[in-house]
């Protein structure tokens, strides 16, 4: 019982740390007001991301595409991962490490926004996915962890979660995504 206790403290205090993070909570802000100028303007939103990271993108796009509080019009998001074929051909013929910068060349447009999502912020993947999109005048942000890593000097809006621990991380950035998810909803289709 011991540990259970220890756990949920530990994830209360990480999401109180970032509660009191004006500059974090502006940031989440910033990058819902990007998403959703690009959704009205028709772009889309492109998500990535290596094992829960993965999961965490899939979920996340199909809030945005399925539905998140209520009924409204689906919005144009992907999780990049989904391709089981594509995925483990581009890894089998080139190399893992471009799984996605290869999609984000094909399927991404100038205005669309690409979410990297790594507990780490070191994924070489997602770092050379992040790369392409900005050859491809796309907007990227990055969830990360432990201070941004390398996706940090890539992305025009990091929210970078300050603890080294990826299971907290990850519990942080599905509240972030699902912030995220309400924000837009709301105000693409307000009630």
């Amino acid at each position: 019982m011991i540990r259970i206790k220890q756990v949920i403290e530990e994830s209360v205090s990480l999401k109180t740390l970032l509660l009191n993070d004006e500059a974090f909570l502006k940031e989440i802000e910033k990058v819902k007001d990007v998403m959703v100028k690009a959704l009205k303007e028709g772009k889309k939103i492109l998500w990535c991301g290596n094992g829960g990271s993965a999961a965490d993108s899939q979920h996340l796009a199909a809030e945005f595409s399925g539905r998140f509080y209520y009924d409204r019009p689906p919005l144009r998001s992907e999780a990049l991962h989904v391709n089981t074929s594509y995925l483990t051909a581009v890894a089998n013929d080139y190399s893992y490490e471009v799984i996605y910068s290869r999609l984000v060349k094909a399927m991404g447009d100038k205005g669309d926004l690409l979410v990297g999502i790594s507990t780490s912020g070191n994924s070489k993947n997602i770092v050379l996915a992040l790369e392409e999109a900005k050859e491809k005048d796309m907007i990227t942000i990055s969830f990360t962890g432990n201070g941004g890593g390398k996706m940090k000097e890539k992305s025009d809006y990091v929210l970078d979660i300050p603890s080294k621990d990826t299971p907290r991380v990850q519990e942080c950035h599905i509240m972030v995504g699902h912030i995220l998810c309400e924000l837009v909803e709301a105000e693409m289709f307000p009630r």
